[in-house]
């Protein structure tokens, strides 16, 4: 049963994602703009932003600060006046450093806090007020399976994670019944920049191309958990109901941590 309206039809669609500029965002737009969408992408990097668009005719490079709330509400503006509304909204901003407790480093955990958690809240703030007032649309979180528990190296990046997955079940309550669809994407390891930073062999590693297919056909089924590759992604789904010592164990036994 389909816990959000399918999105079937991507011609005209308009579309905005937030951290686009590398991996998964990127790979999404790129695909997103050839089932014909109306993309706009923003991220940090504008040279980067620009030359999507230059690759891309008919895309919105929109540059910014995922944490800056007057550009964000700016983006949206110009959403709204270039392509007359928005319908689809994206939060795929993130960074990853790993980090425990042992060389704990505040400004470190705060940085991804506001790249990976308070950004998405910035984009809500932006995007929500017209959604509602439309009564329809989607709006779509990037989590990862690092959000399900704890674990060893992600002192950090785990939590903002979580709180990712908690605010899209949250929203999911709240906006159903408004016919606004909200989903929460989880990839296991996905080729992305912030991945090649890990120096141990990655499991069931996939592209971000492939990421991508995989959310599109997770919007078109009208999930709202998807997560991928399942072969490595449903075994995380399924440890994570263990009892704590079980749970702890099973992970110092894989990742030898």
């Amino acid at each position: 049963m389909s816990l959000n309206p399918p999105i079937t039809d991507w011609p005209g669609r308009r579309v905005w994602i937030v951290g686009a500029s590398t991996g998964i965002g990127r790979a999404l737009a790129e695909r997103l703009h050839a089932l014909g969408a109306r993309v706009a992408v923003s991220a940090r990097s504008a040279p980067a932003l620009q030359a999507f668009a230059a690759a891309h005719p008919g895309t919105l490079a929109l540059p910014l600060d995922a944490t800056d709330r007057e550009a964000m509400r700016q983006a949206q503006a110009q959403i709204a006046q270039a392509f007359g509304g928005l319908d689809v909204a994206v939060y795929c901003a993130g960074v990853y450093t790993p980090t425990s407790a042992a060389d704990f480093d505040l400004d470190e955990a705060l940085r991804q806090t506001q790249i990976n958690y308070t950004g998405a809240l910035v984009m809500l703030d932006a995007v929500l007020p017209g959604l509602i007032a439309q009564r329809g649309g989607h709006i779509s979180l990037v989590s990862s399976v690092s959000g399900y528990r704890g674990l060893p190296r992600a002192l950090a990046y785990g939590p903002t994670k979580a709180a990712l997955i908690n605010l899209a079940e949250s929203m999911w309550f709240d906006l159903t019944d408004r016919g606004i669809g909200v989903s929460v994407i989880c990839p296991g390891y996905v080729d992305t920049p912030a991945t090649r930073q890990n120096t141990y062999r990655m499991p069931a590693l996939i592209s971000a191309e492939e990421a991508a297919g995989h959310i599109i056909e997770g919007w078109r089924r009208g999930r709202f958990h998807l997560h991928f590759p399942k072969r490595f992604t449903g075994w995380l789904k399924l440890i994570r109901h263990l009892g704590d010592r079980a749970y702890f164990k099973v992970v110092r036994r894989a990742t030898g941590l």
